[in-house]
């Protein structure tokens, strides 16, 4: 079946319409210049022929979910929704200029560390939207952008409910046993399957369950999700842990899976660690409410904002440091956070600007300071016009306050070196002397395939016949090329010869994109485009 003509974009007031990004089954993307202020924006408008009542609010309620998770650093931001002139809801969005990782994996393997890196970074976005009370439910490559900065960010959160809500839309490749039953369900555990399964689709080049010449029709891949074990990657160069953690993710019974998002991050990241890898942070969104101040009965300030989870928290405490304030200015008590998820595990923050570090327990056979200096605490030295002590035995003050400081700090990184050895995997933090002479760093191939060169077309009875050149011949190099034409998305086709013929438009232009892959699966950084005549 063609695919559906676009919609025409529609005229926002603003707003510069540039070109059509894309289509899908509700909504057509455009890309819009801003004016003020000066920027090029994603425009996500609802068609004409889901203006109903159902489809409008659904599309309100992907606006203010969206809004909620605007500031996560791996998920697309919303910057404002509303009617054109000609009554379709729109959003204006951030735009991801990159391909997207369903156009990525097509042309491409992804390494296992990229992999691992992808998805300690979407589990961290997909956990703050937990702890929000949302539910993606669509979860896939195709919904995995990344911004121009290389990183990774969820979007399309267009049939995303809160937890309590029904469940409904869901890519069947992707989707987790208990959302094809009926009735549909949906967990926290639901979600962590679909990253999962996306992660397995970027190793393999297919998504799970989907068999390389076999029926793949939606009832097959349905019955295989609800019956079949998780295929191994077939991947000699993915291990045997990787694959492991994919599979608890993917068990049939939710109950199995890894309980968040959150534990499935700290899973992939031990993978990490295992293999010598620095691991790659969790950014989750924390809320901390501050009690009501018992004195004067104001409300404190509640803040919320981004926050960086280290690869192993230190679960071992030591007490509570309060900074000294100055006249006028008040230094927060710790401030407390019920745990949203109760049974899961509990994460280590970074304190926040004026609050004081939460306790930490001392492991035994370690004596803590009354007052330790927190790690992140910052020393300010007073002016010099002002006398701190001018008795005569200020200089031995001096002397003892530095010596009790230094021991403070001593005892403290101790106790961190401590913890970090006590909770690290087996292997770990019991480095040889080799590697203690340097950081582990991820063992990854930094060797980029050149882009081909020389693009050019020529007019054939056949259509227009594009030829280019390998600047730098490896055994295996083959060749990926589709058509370019605005607004229509075409699948890469392979060929080990560097040529491919297009047929012209009406105008008799052909444009094509190219790119090369080696046979290890890596491929050129961008690919090159070029048009004839």
């Amino acid at each position: 079946m063609p695919p559906r003509p676009p919609s025409q974009p529609p005229v926002l007031p603003g707003f510069d319409h540039i070109k059509l990004l894309g289509r899908g089954g509700f909504a057509d993307v455009f890309l819009y210049q801003q004016l003020h202020p000066r920027r090029q924006v994603a425009v996500k408008v609802l068609l004409k022929d889901r203006l109903g009542t159902t489809s409008a609010e659904g599309f309100t309620e992907e606006a203010n979910l969206m809004a909620q998770l605007a500031t996560h650093p791996s998920i697309v931001s919303v910057y404002q929704a509303g009617v054109s002139d000609d009554g379709r809801p729109y959003l204006v969005m951030e735009y991801c200029s990159k391909p997207n990782l369903q156009a990525r994996h097509k042309r491409e393997r992804f390494s296992e560390a990229e992999t691992l890196r992808v998805g300690v970074q979407i589990a961290g976005a997909v956990e703050t939207a937990h702890r929000a009370g949302i539910l993606h439910r669509d979860i896939k490559p195709a919904n995995i952008l990344v911004t121009d900065y290389g990183r990774p960010a969820l979007t399309d959160f267009g049939i995303s409910a809160t937890t309590s809500d029904a469940l409904s839309g869901m890519s069947i490749p992707w989707s987790p046993p208990e959302s094809l039953r009926t009735p549909p369900q949906g967990f926290p555990s639901s979600d962590v399957y679909s990253l999962a399964a996306t992660l397995y689709t970027l190793l393999t080049n297919r998504s799970p369950f989907e068999i390389p010449g076999a029926s793949n029709t939606e009832l097959d891949v349905m019955a295989r999700i609800q019956s079949m074990a998780l295929p191994s990657t077939g991947r000699q160069d993915v291990s045997s842990a990787l694959q492991a953690v994919l599979e608890r993710a993917m068990s049939k019974d939710p109950a199995q899976r890894y309980a968040s998002a959150i534990e499935f991050a700290r899973a992939l990241q031990r993978v990490q660690i295992e293999h010598g890898m620095q691991a790659t942070q969790i950014d989750v969104l924390e809320e901390e409410l501050l009690e009501e101040d018992e004195e004067d009965g104001e409300e404190r300030t509640r803040f919320r904002g981004v926050t960086s989870i280290d690869a192993q928290s230190a679960t071992a405490v030591v007490p509570p440091h309060t900074l000294p304030s100055a006249p006028g200015f008040i230094v927060p008590s710790p401030p407390t956070s019920p745990s949203l998820f109760p049974g899961g595990d509990e994460t280590r923050a970074r304190s926040l600007s004026g609050a004081t570090l939460p306790p930490r327990p001392v492991p035994a056979g370690i004596t803590a300071p009354p007052s330790p200096l927190p790690l992140d605490a910052t020393i300010v030295r007073a002016p010099e016009s002002i006398s701190v002590d001018d008795g005569p035995s200020a200089a031995p003050k001096r002397r003892r306050l530095a010596w009790m400081l230094t021991a403070a700090a001593v005892i403290v990184v101790g106790a961190g070196v401590g913890i970090a050895v006590a909770l690290a995997p087996a292997g770990v933090g019991t480095p040889s002397a080799q590697e203690s002479a340097a950081a582990p760093v991820d063992p990854v191939n930094e060797e980029v395939p050149p882009q081909v060169s020389a693009l050019a077309g020529t007019a054939t009875s056949e259509g227009i016949a594009f030829t280019w050149t390998n600047p730098d011949p490896v055994t295996g190099d083959v060749y990926l090329w589709r058509p370019v034409v605005p607004g229509e998305e075409f699948p890469f086709e392979e060929t080990e010869s560097a040529t491919a013929t297009v047929a012209p438009d009406g105008s008799g232009r052909a444009c094509i994109e190219v790119v090369l892959r080696r046979a290890d699966g890596t491929s050129a950084a961008d690919s090159v485009e070029g048009c004839a005549p």
